[in-house]
Protein backbone atom coordinates (compact mmCIF):
# COMPACT_ATOMS: atom_id res chain seq x y z
CA UNK A 1 0.00 0.00 0.00
CA UNK A 2 2.58 2.61 -0.98
CA UNK A 3 1.85 5.32 -3.10
CA UNK A 4 4.52 7.19 -4.78
CA UNK A 5 4.46 10.65 -6.47
CA UNK A 6 7.18 12.56 -8.28
CA UNK A 7 6.98 15.91 -5.73
CA UNK A 8 4.31 17.05 -3.52
CA UNK A 9 4.21 20.36 -1.03
CA UNK A 10 4.22 17.79 1.98
CA UNK A 11 2.94 14.07 2.31
CA UNK A 12 1.92 15.05 5.66
CA UNK A 13 -0.36 17.63 4.34
CA UNK A 14 -1.90 15.86 1.68
CA UNK A 15 -2.85 12.59 3.37
CA UNK A 16 -3.95 15.08 6.76
CA UNK A 17 -6.02 16.94 3.88
CA UNK A 18 -7.60 13.35 2.43
CA UNK A 19 -8.56 12.57 6.25
CA UNK A 20 -9.79 15.42 7.09
CA UNK A 21 -12.24 15.24 3.88
CA UNK A 22 -13.38 11.87 4.43
CA UNK A 23 -11.16 9.55 2.42
CA UNK A 24 -11.40 6.33 3.45
CA UNK A 25 -7.39 5.44 3.68
CA UNK A 26 -6.42 2.56 5.51
CA UNK A 27 -3.69 1.59 8.01
CA UNK A 28 -0.56 0.86 6.55
CA UNK A 29 -1.46 2.84 3.67
CA UNK A 30 1.94 4.97 2.54
CA UNK A 31 1.94 8.28 0.33
CA UNK A 32 5.78 8.57 -0.97
CA UNK A 33 7.30 11.27 -2.23
CA UNK A 34 10.48 11.42 -4.72
CA UNK A 35 10.72 15.08 -3.88
CA UNK A 36 9.38 17.80 -1.12
CA UNK A 37 9.56 21.28 -1.21
CA UNK A 38 7.31 22.51 1.82
CA UNK A 39 8.21 19.46 4.69
CA UNK A 40 7.76 20.36 8.22
CA UNK A 41 9.39 18.91 11.63
CA UNK A 42 8.89 19.71 14.77
CA UNK A 43 7.96 23.02 16.26
CA UNK A 44 7.52 24.39 12.54
CA UNK A 45 10.83 23.60 11.53
CA UNK A 46 11.32 22.92 7.52
CA UNK A 47 12.61 19.72 6.98
CA UNK A 48 12.89 19.41 2.91
CA UNK A 49 13.71 16.45 0.87
CA UNK A 50 15.96 15.65 -2.35
CA UNK A 51 16.14 12.97 -4.91
CA UNK A 52 17.11 9.46 -3.61
CA UNK A 53 15.85 10.30 -0.29
CA UNK A 54 12.64 8.38 1.70
CA UNK A 55 10.39 11.09 2.29
CA UNK A 56 6.67 9.64 3.28
CA UNK A 57 3.69 9.53 6.01
CA UNK A 58 1.59 6.73 6.92
CA UNK A 59 -1.71 6.44 8.61
CA UNK A 60 -2.44 4.56 12.20
CA UNK A 61 -5.85 4.66 12.93
CA UNK A 62 -6.65 4.75 16.96
CA UNK A 63 -8.05 2.40 18.44
CA UNK A 64 -9.92 2.35 21.97
CA UNK A 65 -6.96 0.47 24.05
CA UNK A 66 -4.26 1.91 22.23
CA UNK A 67 -1.49 3.80 24.56
CA UNK A 68 -1.50 7.33 24.05
CA UNK A 69 -1.07 8.62 20.59
CA UNK A 70 2.04 10.68 21.65
CA UNK A 71 3.71 7.57 22.31
CA UNK A 72 4.00 6.97 18.40
CA UNK A 73 6.61 9.01 18.33
CA UNK A 74 8.94 6.51 19.88
CA UNK A 75 7.44 3.40 17.52
CA UNK A 76 8.79 5.73 14.82
CA UNK A 77 11.71 6.17 15.79
CA UNK A 78 12.46 2.58 16.73
CA UNK A 79 11.68 1.78 13.08
CA UNK A 80 13.55 4.29 11.25
CA UNK A 81 16.38 3.05 14.03
CA UNK A 82 15.81 -0.72 13.07
CA UNK A 83 15.89 -0.13 9.45
CA UNK A 84 19.39 1.87 9.55
CA UNK A 85 21.15 -0.92 12.00
CA UNK A 86 21.53 -3.31 9.43
CA UNK A 87 22.97 -0.79 6.74
CA UNK A 88 25.61 0.67 8.59
CA UNK A 89 28.98 -0.67 10.07
CA UNK A 90 29.69 -0.88 13.85
CA UNK A 91 32.40 1.71 13.17
CA UNK A 92 29.24 3.94 13.20
CA UNK A 93 27.43 5.90 16.14
CA UNK A 94 23.77 5.30 15.27
CA UNK A 95 21.45 6.53 18.55
CA UNK A 96 18.04 7.68 19.44
CA UNK A 97 17.77 11.19 21.25
CA UNK A 98 14.12 12.01 22.91
CA UNK A 99 11.36 12.29 21.67
CA UNK A 100 12.12 10.77 18.52
CA UNK A 101 15.42 11.61 16.50
CA UNK A 102 17.70 9.53 15.13
CA UNK A 103 21.60 10.35 14.64
CA UNK A 104 24.54 9.52 12.92
CA UNK A 105 27.74 10.14 13.85
CA UNK A 106 26.64 13.49 15.62
CA UNK A 107 24.25 14.29 12.63
CA UNK A 108 20.67 14.08 12.48
CA UNK A 109 19.60 11.20 9.85
CA UNK A 110 16.08 11.44 9.84
CA UNK A 111 13.29 13.70 10.72
CA UNK A 112 9.67 12.49 12.43
CA UNK A 113 6.71 14.56 12.83
CA UNK A 114 3.09 13.08 14.21
CA UNK A 115 -0.22 14.66 13.52
CA UNK A 116 -3.53 13.95 14.75
CA UNK A 117 -6.51 13.66 12.23
CA UNK A 118 -9.94 13.27 14.15
CA UNK A 119 -9.46 9.34 15.11
CA UNK A 120 -6.42 9.12 13.07
CA UNK A 121 -2.45 10.00 13.79
CA UNK A 122 -0.38 11.11 10.06
CA UNK A 123 2.56 9.66 10.82
CA UNK A 124 5.53 11.46 8.79
CA UNK A 125 8.99 10.16 8.13
CA UNK A 126 11.72 11.78 6.31
CA UNK A 127 15.67 10.16 5.76
CA UNK A 128 18.43 11.06 4.66
CA UNK A 129 19.55 8.35 1.98
CA UNK A 130 21.44 10.45 -0.41
CA UNK A 131 21.71 13.57 1.03
CA UNK A 132 20.98 15.78 3.65
CA UNK A 133 18.82 19.33 4.56
CA UNK A 134 21.25 22.02 5.55
CA UNK A 135 19.57 22.86 9.19
CA UNK A 136 20.56 26.41 11.12
CA UNK A 137 20.38 25.07 14.69
CA UNK A 138 21.72 20.85 14.16
CA UNK A 139 23.99 19.31 12.06
CA UNK A 140 22.85 16.63 9.52
CA UNK A 141 24.23 13.59 8.30
CA UNK A 142 23.43 11.09 4.99
CA UNK A 143 23.33 7.78 5.06
CA UNK A 144 25.67 7.28 2.16
CA UNK A 145 28.90 8.93 4.36
CA UNK A 146 28.84 5.72 6.44
CA UNK A 147 29.12 3.89 3.53
CA UNK A 148 25.15 2.44 3.67
CA UNK A 149 24.10 1.76 -0.27
CA UNK A 150 20.23 1.54 -0.67
CA UNK A 151 17.89 2.58 -2.95
CA UNK A 152 14.77 4.54 -1.63
CA UNK A 153 12.07 1.75 -2.93
CA UNK A 154 14.04 -1.01 -1.03
CA UNK A 155 14.28 1.05 2.33
CA UNK A 156 10.49 1.88 2.07
CA UNK A 157 10.15 -1.83 1.81
CA UNK A 158 12.11 -2.50 4.80
CA UNK A 159 10.95 0.22 6.70
CA UNK A 160 6.90 0.47 6.39
CA UNK A 161 7.00 -3.69 7.17
CA UNK A 162 9.32 -2.24 10.28
CA UNK A 163 6.59 -0.05 11.32
CA UNK A 164 3.78 -2.40 10.80
CA UNK A 165 5.49 -4.76 13.68
CA UNK A 166 6.52 -2.21 15.90
CA UNK A 167 2.55 -0.81 15.54
CA UNK A 168 1.82 -4.26 16.42
CA UNK A 169 4.13 -4.62 19.02
CA UNK A 170 3.10 -1.08 21.26
CA UNK A 171 -0.32 -2.39 20.76
CA UNK A 172 0.78 -5.52 22.57
CA UNK A 173 -1.82 -6.82 25.45
CA UNK A 174 -1.70 -9.33 28.29
CA UNK A 175 -3.96 -9.77 31.35
CA UNK A 176 -6.06 -6.46 30.39
CA UNK A 177 -2.84 -4.62 30.46
CA UNK A 178 -0.56 -2.63 27.78
CA UNK A 179 2.43 -4.15 27.93
CA UNK A 180 3.65 -2.96 24.23
CA UNK A 181 4.42 0.53 25.79
CA UNK A 182 6.12 -0.03 28.10
CA UNK A 183 8.25 -2.51 25.73
CA UNK A 184 8.62 0.24 23.50
CA UNK A 185 10.28 2.76 26.22
CA UNK A 186 12.84 0.14 26.66
CA UNK A 187 13.93 -0.36 23.19
CA UNK A 188 14.22 3.47 23.12
CA UNK A 189 16.15 4.09 26.04
CA UNK A 190 18.32 0.91 25.32
CA UNK A 191 19.33 2.58 21.63
CA UNK A 192 19.35 6.33 23.03
CA UNK A 193 22.42 8.81 23.92
CA UNK A 194 19.97 8.63 27.84
CA UNK A 195 21.69 7.23 30.79
CA UNK A 196 20.35 7.55 34.38
CA UNK A 197 21.73 10.09 36.61
CA UNK A 198 23.57 11.82 33.71
CA UNK A 199 23.60 16.17 33.07
CA UNK A 200 20.70 16.81 30.98
CA UNK A 201 19.55 19.63 29.35
CA UNK A 202 16.04 20.49 27.52
CA UNK A 203 14.97 23.94 25.37
CA UNK A 204 11.25 23.73 26.15
CA UNK A 205 10.91 26.77 24.10
CA UNK A 206 10.53 30.29 24.50
CA UNK A 207 13.95 30.60 25.45
CA UNK A 208 13.45 28.37 28.51
CA UNK A 209 16.17 25.50 29.15
CA UNK A 210 15.79 23.20 31.93
CA UNK A 211 18.45 21.31 33.03
CA UNK A 212 18.51 18.31 35.80
CA UNK A 213 19.95 14.98 35.91
CA UNK A 214 18.31 12.49 33.75
CA UNK A 215 15.67 10.09 35.56
CA UNK A 216 13.82 8.64 33.25
CA UNK A 217 10.88 8.01 31.04
CA UNK A 218 7.29 8.40 32.37
CA UNK A 219 5.73 4.84 31.77
CA UNK A 220 2.62 6.22 31.04
CA UNK A 221 3.34 8.35 28.10
CA UNK A 222 7.01 8.72 27.51
CA UNK A 223 7.11 12.36 29.00
CA UNK A 224 10.80 12.80 29.84
CA UNK A 225 11.86 13.17 33.74
CA UNK A 226 15.03 15.42 34.75
CA UNK A 227 15.60 15.47 38.98
CA UNK A 228 16.87 19.42 39.52
CA UNK A 229 19.61 20.26 41.40
CA UNK A 230 17.49 21.68 44.32
CA UNK A 231 16.25 18.00 44.39
CA UNK A 232 12.61 18.61 42.78
CA UNK A 233 11.46 16.47 39.91
CA UNK A 234 10.33 17.99 36.32
CA UNK A 235 8.43 16.00 33.83
CA UNK A 236 8.96 17.17 29.93
CA UNK A 237 6.30 16.58 28.09
CA UNK A 238 7.99 18.39 24.50
CA UNK A 239 10.98 19.96 24.40
CA UNK A 240 14.53 19.39 22.56
CA UNK A 241 17.12 17.95 24.04
CA UNK A 242 20.64 19.70 23.50
CA UNK A 243 23.59 17.63 22.71
CA UNK A 244 26.56 18.53 23.94
CA UNK A 245 29.22 19.45 21.09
Amino acid sequence: MIEIVDETGSTNADLSARLAKGDDLPEGYWLVANRQTAGRGRQGRSWQGGEGNFIGSTIVHLRDDDPPPATLSFVAALSVFATIAPLVTAQNRLHLKWPNDVFLNGGKVAGILLERVGNAVVVGIGVNLATAPDLPDRPTAPLHQAGAKIERDAFAASLTETLRQRLDNWRWREQGMNMGLSATLSGFLWNSIHQAGARTSVNIGAGEVVTGAFAGLDETNGALWLLLDDGTERIIHAGDVILET
